[in-house]
């Protein structure tokens, strides 16, 4: 096992310049280290590399060999090196992103096109999945999340943009053959459209601006875990659903649905990014985390 390539590397530097005093010559790496390294490696290895006299230097045969292996060591930390300093001069290369799939449809489709304009040597990755990935084990090198309570592992770090809540939504057309709502009482009265989809007894709770809670017995018409569906449906005059504000807004913004209850609300979460560390972030994720930061949080 190689417990020490700087032994590699010291012998391929004395070899390609020809012996330890024109190795020191050349990078102020004393001879004396040089010469430290080499006999190191001699002693791992078991053979001798290079033959020394005060006046001759020569490299066996094996070392040679030996060499021609240290080489490619050489070149591909110089080139793992010459690819930091290249990403270092500009954002690019590729960010790897778990995002969920109500926030990939209703937020990122509108911010990504003027961060792919402004960084067009950077590729976007997306994972658009509920799932919850590991972001180490996994490779990803962000994830967004939508959750109750923040993620508290001490390996990840945490860029909270902003909570997120719900409101009950219809179409006016709904409204108007069902009947306008004046209590959350009345939603036992109407269609539901509901998120939950593992049975049909549910309960809303709903909070109201004194925080004050009400829990309401619905029995859905339909349930579907898919909330871009669900307002869609509403949108349609199926029904009312509670809905996050990230999906509704656009929905409220162009008359096709309309707030029902509307002192009444619902936490949906806490929406916020996570990633492995402050520490060696490539320039893309970099700029990508704070892109979101600056957009995510403003909407």
């Amino acid at each position: 096992m190689l417990t020490d390539l700087d032994d590699f590397y010291c012998f391929g530097l004395v070899v390609e310049h020809g012996g330890f005093s024109a190795a020191e010559r050349a990078t102020d790496i004393p001879k004396s280290k040089l010469s430290r390294r080499v006999y190191n490696l001699e002693e791992k290895l078991g053979v001798r590399l290079i033959q020394r006299s005060s006046r001759h230097f020569a490299v066996t045969d094996i070392g040679m060999n030996i060499y021609r292996h240290a080489q490619v060591m050489m070149n591909a930390a110089q080139s793992a090196h010459d690819l930091v300093d290249h990403l270092s001069e500009q954002p690019r290369g590729l960010i790897k992103v778990s995002v969920p799939v109500t926030v990939a449809q209703s937020e990122l489709s509108k911010i990504l096109p003027a961060f792919l304009k402004a960084y067009p040597e950077i590729k976007v990755q997306l994972l658009v999945s509920n799932r919850r990935v590991d972001i180490i084990n996994e490779g990803f090198d962000l994830a967004l999340r939508v959750r109750a309570n923040l993620d508290d592992d001490p390996s990840l770090v945490l860029r909270k943009f902003g909570n997120i809540e719900q409101h009950l939504l219809a179409s006016q057309a709904y409204l108007n053959e069902f009947g306008m709502l004046k209590k959350p009482e009345d939603l036992t009265e109407h269609r539901i459209l509901s998120m939950v989809d593992e049975h049909l007894d549910q309960q809303m709770i709903l909070h109201d601006g004194q925080n004050q809670q009400k829990k309401i017995k619905v029995n859905p018409v339909l349930m579907g875990s898919d909330l871009m569906m669900l307002a869609k449906l509403a949108s349609q005059n199926c029904g009312i659903a509670l809905l996050p504000d990230t999906i509704a807004n656009d929905f409220v913004a162009s008359g096709e649905l309309v707030r029902v209850l509307p002192d009444w609300k619902a936490p949906h979460g806490i929406f916020h990014a996570v990633y492995p560390s402050r520490r060696g972030l490539l320039p893309a994720v970099r700029v990508f985390i704070d892109y979101l930061v600056e957009h995510l949080s403003n909407r």
